[in-house]
């Protein structure tokens, strides 16, 4: 996914950036007050829109109060306290939560209930900057999806292999890291049953 910026020397609030999104069709993001638009391959696509039609297999099925997005706009806080839009590929939230406020824009100020990231080549925003901002936020889960093995070996070891990183936030507000590779099935907070190898997620 390649990152581009379309109005630098603009530091926006995430109030502005909501209102001064462009009318051109794609996904975008407020990132150290600057409008960037992201642009997915379409693997990575592929992937998001899998995820979201396993969720909401999982909803209807379990069933459990919840939506699921790839269009979800969050706003989130950087260290410094500066006001970031993130567009993260797949998002949950309560559906209460959702339908309380009909007339609202999809842009998100609460802590949604899980969050998923597709590893692009700028990595280092899914496993450093959205990961800080995210458990900042109070995001419960956070799964990070590194299909393509980009990420350094501190995190996918030597030799790199493709993981699921899942990221389940814990009574001190700190996530804590489970790696799933293989054949091995996914636990979720929010999806108790799913019934999802990493394989199946890494091989879409």
């Amino acid at each position: 996914m390649t990152a581009i910026r379309t109005q630098p020397k603009q530091m926006l609030s995430f109030e502005q950036f909501v209102k001064q999104l462009p009318d051109e069709e794609g996904r975008y993001e407020l990132v150290n007050g600057e409008i960037v638009r992201i642009l997915p391959i379409r693997l990575h696509e592929d992937l998001a829109y899998f995820l979201v039609k396993q969720f909401d297999k999982e909803i209807d099925r379990v069933p459990l109060n919840y939506r699921v997005s790839g269009r979800f706009m969050v706003r989130t806080l950087t260290s410094n306290g500066r006001e970031q839009g993130r567009h993260p590929d797949v998002s949950v939230i309560n559906k209460t939560l959702w339908e309380s406020q009909p007339f609202a824009y999809s842009a998100i100020t609460e802590p949604l209930q899980l969050v998923v990231e597709v590893v692009s080549t700028n990595w280092e925003d899914d496993y450093i900057d959205k990961l800080d901002e995210y458990q900042r936020l109070g995001i419960s889960e956070y799964w990070i999806i590194d299909y393509l093995a980009l990420g350094s070996r501190n995190y996918l070891g030597n030799p790199k292999e493709p993981t699921v990183f899942v990221y389940l936030l814990d009574e001190n507000g700190v996530y804590q890291m489970t790696a799933f590779r293989g054949n091995e099935r996914i636990i979720s907070r929010t999806f108790p049953e799913l019934a999802l190898t990493a394989e199946q997620v890494l091989d879409v």
